[in-house]
């Protein structure tokens, strides 16, 4: 009796485990779903197409303008008469013949380095206040975020002019008390102070901020710190000023940004003016002098960038020196 016989390739796949088979190679992945590409390039164009209206408009709003005006910075242009290329000419006559611009950096540098810590201090105290109690916060956080919802708007500044105005409620409620001033709006030493005042007044919110930043504190830290002895005072040093760095970091960088560009207040106060003696002559309020009073639109280009690259430096300043002494959640330095 004959049997059939059996090829090796045959015995060796029948012996292999199921697992051991060999298999047949896959096609790509691109040849079997053709319609999962197409879906995505449907996608990717519909995702563009509603990208395309703000494309348009930060290429023709933002970026477009930009570059004008910084080709406007090397030029002398009053929008009357065609741009004439001067080169630097603007810059160097910023920094060695413009005695305002010289005051308006002065008075800006002040006001950003007095008015941005105490803002600061205000907001993380009240915050600080804030997060002992619970009975009425949410009533107290309300009032006291108010005023920043309102900002820097041109009401406000009609506001504080009149309470600051020689008759006042401000000034006449000094008066009774027997400082008599005469008013903070014409007063060369005391109008700069005022500005700082309304800033200080509007740190509502700076105050939300670093609330929620209080709130993500751990108690059992504060609980270890009570247990080693320390004290309120060690507490807030070690703990919370600590842990509070990264938004610490975060509303000192939105603040001083914000103070460079101080406008409305001081020109509604002034009346345009920028007086008196100046001391409301803020950098942007002599910008908007020099570009729409005198209507030396180049060399007003050429604040704006100058501007631009000041408040840029600081920035990178202070993300470098950061390192050294912002915090953050897990970081084992």
């Amino acid at each position: 009796m004959t049997t059939p016989t059996e090829t090796p390739t045959t015995t060796v796949a029948r012996d292999l485990p199921s697992s051991a088979t060999p298999r047949q190679p896959r096609p790509a992945s691109g040849s079997s779903r053709p319609g999962r590409s197409k879906q995505a390039a449907s996608e990717t164009r519909a995702g563009y197409s509603f990208l395309l209206p703000w494309m348009i408009g930060f290429l023709g709003l933002t970026i477009g303008p930009m570059l004008f005006s910084l080709y406007l910075a090397f030029t002398r242009y009053n929008i009357f008469t065609p741009p004439q290329w001067i080169g630097f000419d603007n810059f160097v006559r910023m920094f060695t013949e413009d005695q305002q611009f010289l005051q308006s950096v002065q008075v800006t540098l002040v006001y950003v380095l007095v008015g941005t810590p105490i803002k600061l201090a205000a907001a993380l105290g009240v915050a600080l206040l804030l997060n002992a109690v619970s009975k009425g916060s949410g009533f107290f956080r309300s009032a006291f975020y108010a005023p920043s919802l309102i900002g820097a708007s041109v009401g406000v500044a009609i506001v504080w002019r009149a309470m600051f105005n020689s008759d006042g409620p401000v000034d006449a409620g000094l008066s009774a008390i027997g400082i008599n001033i005469g008013g903070w709006v014409g007063n060369v030493a005391l109008v700069l102070p005022m500005m700082i005042l309304l800033a200080v007044w509007q740190f509502g919110a700076p105050m939300v901020i670093f609330l929620a930043g209080l709130k993500q504190i751990p108690r059992e830290l504060y609980e270890a710190a009570q247990v080693d002895g320390a004290g309120k005072v060690r507490q807030f040093r070690s703990v919370t000023l600590p842990m509070l760095s990264s938004v610490i970091f975060f509303n000192l960088l939105l603040e001083t940004i914000n103070a460079f560009q101080v406008f409305a207040s001081a020109y509604i106060i002034s009346n345009g003016s920028g007086g008196p003696a100046g001391q409301t002559n803020f950098y942007t309020l002599y910008l908007y002098k020099r570009a729409f009073g005198d209507g030396q639109m180049g060399y007003a280009s050429a604040m704006a960038w100058v501007l631009l690259v000041v408040v840029a430096i600081i920035a990178f300043i202070m993300f470098r020196t950061s390192k050294s002494w912002v915090h953050y959640a897990g970081d084992n330095r």
